[in-house]
C-alpha cells in the first residue's frame, strides 16, 4: 500500500487551520482539491468491487490493512473534489487504532471545517458513506480482537 501525510504529518488540525485561513469557499474548494492531489491513487487492478463504497455519487475505492494494531488507509476517487473529501477523512482516521477511530468525533470535525453545509446534498452522503466503511472496518477489527 502506497503511503501518503494524511493522519501523519497533515492532522485534522491543520487542515481544520488551513481551512480556517480562506476567506471564501471557492478557495477552500480548491484547497480540498490539492488535498486530494496529495494521495497516491490505486493501480486500476487494485480497483474492485470489495474496495468500492456503496452509496457515493462518484467512485470511491478504500483499501486497508493493520499494521501493529493502527489502521493503514489508501482512498482512490474518479473526482477531483471527492479526492480532497477523502484525504479530510483520511486526516481523522490513517494510522489509528480502531479504538481511537470509534472515539473521534467526526460530526464535530465536520462541524469545524463546517463542511457539509456546502457540499452537495449527494456529496455530503457520499461523504457519510465514506465515513461509515472506515468505521465499519474499525468495528470488525475491533471484534476480532475480542474474540481473540
Amino acid at each position: 500500500m502506497k503511503t501518503h501525510p494524511f493522519g501523519t504529518k497533515i492532522s485534522t488540525d491543520d487542515i481544520i487551520g488551513t481551512l480556517a485561513f480562506f476567506d471564501d469557499w471557492e478557495d477552500r474548494y480548491k484547497y480540498i482539491i490539492e488535498l486530494g492531489k496529495e494521495l497516491p491513487g490505486m493501480p486500476s487492478e487494485c480497483k474492485t468491487d470489495d474496495k468500492l463504497v456503496a452509496g457515493c455519487q462518484s467512485q470511491v475505492w478504500i483499501e486497508y490493512c493493520y499494521h501493529h494494531g493502527r489502521l493503514q488507509l489508501n482512498a482512490d476517487s474518479d473526482a477531483f473534489i471527492v479526492k480532497g473529501l477523502l484525504a479530510i477523512v483520511l486526516a481523522a482516521y490513517h494510522d489509528k487504532t480502531y479504538q481511537y477511530i470509534g472515539d473521534f468525533n467526526i460530526r464535530e470535525y465536520f462541524s469545524r471545517l463546517n463542511l457539509l453545509q456546502h457540499l452537495s446534498p449527494s456529496r455530503s452522503n457520499g461523504l457519510v458513506s465514506m465515513v461509515k466503511r472506515i468505521q465499519d472496518i474499525a468495528s470488525a477489527y475491533q471484534a476480532t480482537k475480542k474474540v481473540s
